[in-house]
């Protein structure tokens, strides 16, 4: 049947759809597969067309800026219209379906436009004539307490979660310790000179077992984006995740610490973990403790379709959370309907742990030690393609205590990973230096695939437990950003990942992006 007409008027036919006879493709698009490393990560494959395209021209590896919308000054231009004088932004968002008001409370770049969808999604109440909210407007909820007038929850996620709206509507919305629920305060840390201040929340019922903590950028640190996140921030971030790990492990150990309400310094947390480690291995206490591994997870980005499937983090204030896993829990076992009994115990579910097994099985089979091998496999790469006048490195950045690296077989199109050089498996087993490196190596990573355009990354840690007899075991972090287009189907519930690039000429546009940017110091 005609598809239409060319603009010389000739009808455009779908005949080639329907062949005559049957069909043979000369020579398939190549299509490399590549075995993850880690075999319970799965398997990548990258068409061979799609990435010599990238590999000509890498500058391709990379998303576009936002794009500049308004809805203020296209009402504003309207106006000239005699007809539409009387035209204002605050009748016309009234008339705009839940749909499209989600669309601009994401996509707008004004300031406007957002903080007329701020006062449509809440209530505020002002105290001076600056313009600026002094708080929510609170009701007395079905439970007998207070509680913020939200007139529309979607739209006052999307629209507070837009780092255009002006500050003074995100503190008053999101921001402020207490705006968006009772978790305690237990730790903070602040920097005057660098104007960097982060809070330390408790989740007492949480998702994870046993609960976790959240350390946050306060509401007068604002940091949606990347861009502002200085490496003082980074430093603040990580340093409340290793004092409270040690502060809990130090705890079960009955170490005493002699502390006031004020953060440990970086001495002390050193001095603590040093007493740790020689503790934990004594022979009453070795496989003794309660919690012996660390769980570490960071998502940052925020988004929220028009048809209210929200994407990756609950908010895009830099947020990152952390907590202990037991190392040992009581199992129970159903013996007939309605009847269980207790049964033998189990160590619960810690992604670190199929590192662990991965590499002992390794070990079994080749006689070799797995990381040893895979930090010479990494430093002796060659092409995906086998060209040899392009670049062939996968390392983005070393130091003596780490490497990050794009892995041959990413999970995620623009996956980077940081691995210990040394026998290094935890942060009990990780001296000042190699924090600082662990810590420097995560802003480089973040900064610079934001650089490239991600919006959305997660990162995770992969850690051994602190009473494993595992030597050689080296702490690792995943960052896997989401990029448009690519948020996971059945390819990918299969751990199939599709990839449109060599790992080599990413990891090429990565160290070109962070040559261009000034990281700071971490010291």
């Amino acid at each position: 049947m005609p598809l239409g007409r060319t603009e010389n008027g000739e009808a455009v036919l779908n005949e080639t759809n329907f062949p005559a006879g049957d069909i043979e493709e000369a020579e398939a698009d190549w299509i490399f597969e590549i075995p993850n490393v880690f075999p319970f990560r799965g398997t990548t494959f990258i068409t061979k067309s799609w990435a010599n395209e990238k590999a000509a021209n890498p500058a391709l590896i990379g998303l576009p800026q936002q794009s500049k919308t308004s809805l203020s000054e296209a009402i504003a231009r309207s106006q000239k219209d005699d007809e539409l004088k009387n035209i204002s932004l605050g009748s016309i968002l009234e008339l705009l379906p839940e749909p499209l008001l989600l669309a601009l409370a994401t996509t707008s770049t004004d300031e406007n436009d957002l903080v007329h969808l701020a006062k449509m999604s809440c209530e505020f109440f002002y105290t001076s004539n600056t313009g600026h909210p002094a708080g929510l407007r609170y009701q007395t909820s079905h439970r007998n307490k207070p509680a913020p007038v939200i007139k529309n929850p979607e739209l006052f996620e999307a629209v507070a979660n837009n780092h255009y709206l002006p500050d003074a509507y995100k503190q008053v919305m999101v921001l402020r310790p207490g705006v968006q629920g009772g978790s305690e305060i237990l730790g903070e840390w602040s920097d005057d000179t660098h104007q960097s201040h982060i809070f330390e929340y408790l989740r007492r019922n949480s998702y994870i077992p046993w609960g976790h903590f959240a350390a946050n950028m306060s509401h007068n640190s604002v940091r949606y984006s990347i861009d502002s996140l200085s490496s003082n921030d980074l430093l603040g971030l990580r340093h409340l995740y290793y004092q409270r790990s040690y502060v809990r492990l130090a705890e079960q150990l009955n170490i005493s610490i002699n502390y006031s309400r004020q953060a440990l310094s970086e001495a002390d947390i050193e001095n603590l973990r040093l007493e740790i480690a020689k503790e934990i291995k004594a022979p009453a206490n070795e496989h003794s403790v309660f919690f012996d591994s660390t769980l570490w997870g960071w998502n940052f980005g925020f988004d929220y379709a028009p048809t209210h499937y929200r994407l990756h983090a609950s908010h895009q204030q830099v947020h990152q959370q952390f907590a202990l896993i037991p190392t040992r829990i009581p199992a129970t076992k159903l013996v007939e309907p309605g009847a269980t009994k207790d049964s033998d115990d189990f160590a619960p579910y810690n992604y670190g742990d199929l590192v662990t097994e991965f590499i002992a099985e390794y070990y079994r089979q080749t006689g070799k030690q797995f990381f040893d091998n895979y930090i010479r496999a990494i430093r002796a790469n060659k092409r995906m393609d086998g060209r040899r006048d392009r670049e062939n490195s996968l390392i983005v950045f070393e130091d003596e205590n780490v490497l990050l690296f794009v892995p041959k077989a990413q999970t995620s199109q623009w996956e980077l990973n940081l691995l210990t050089l040394d026998p290094i498996g935890n942060i009990l087993e990780a001296t000042s230096s190699v924090r600082k490196s662990i810590d420097q190596g995560i802003l480089m990573a973040v900064k610079a695939l934001t650089g490239l355009g991600a919006k959305m990354i997660t990162s995770i840690e992969l850690s051994k437990r602190f009473c494993s007899s595992e030597a050689n075991q080296r702490l690792m972090y995943a960052f896997l950003p989401r990029l448009p287009e690519s948020p996971g189907a059945f390819s990918e519930a299969q751990l199939r990942w599709i990839n449109g690039h060599y790992p080599e000429d990413f990891a090429n546009v990565c160290r070109q992006k962070l040559a261009t940017m000034n990281l700071g110091d971490l010291s």
